[in-house]
């Protein structure tokens, strides 16, 4: 199975507001950027489509390891929420609705197929691939207007 990183970050202009997200996928030396964007998003819809649109350009199944610097996304799986949901009929701990419960089942569908593996970054600091996320998701916010 390949082994693939990948980089992702969202981000808003307002929250909600206009938002994008970037991501980078690295394999064997190759490098590919990907970035979108919508009107009327938060920061945390954005933090998961960038997971979802690198996943989605895996061409088979892979062994992925992906580096955010979301503690939303990523602790949905290192602290195990989304089994939570799951049981749970997509309530969260107070029993309300998932928040971006679209966005979460994707992304769940599609782990189905990968192995992923969800490694914390610190944001805005010295990590190059996360900060060119940031600077592809703020560039696609751009192009919105």
């Amino acid at each position: 199975m390949k082994e693939i990183s990948i980089y992702t970050d969202g981000a808003c202009s307002g929250n909600p507001g206009p938002g994008g997200w970037g991501a980078i996928l690295l394999y064997k030396g190759h490098r590919k950027e990907l970035s979108g964007g919508e009107k009327l998003t938060t920061n945390n819809r954005m933090e998961i489509q960038a997971v979802i649109s690198a996943l989605t350009e895996l061409k088979e199944p892979c062994q992925a390891k992906v580096y955010s610097d979301s503690a939303y996304v990523v602790n949905c799986f290192q602290q195990g929420w989304i089994r939570g949901w799951l049981r749970n009929g997509w309530k969260n701990s107070k029993n309300q609705p998932t928040q971006n419960k679209d966005l979460w089942q994707e992304l769940w569908r599609l782990m189905g197929i990968h192995q992923v593996e969800y490694i914390k970054v610190k944001g805005h600091s010295d990590n190059e691939l996360n900060n060119h996320c940031d600077f592809l998701a703020r560039e696609a916010i751009k192009r919105l207007s």
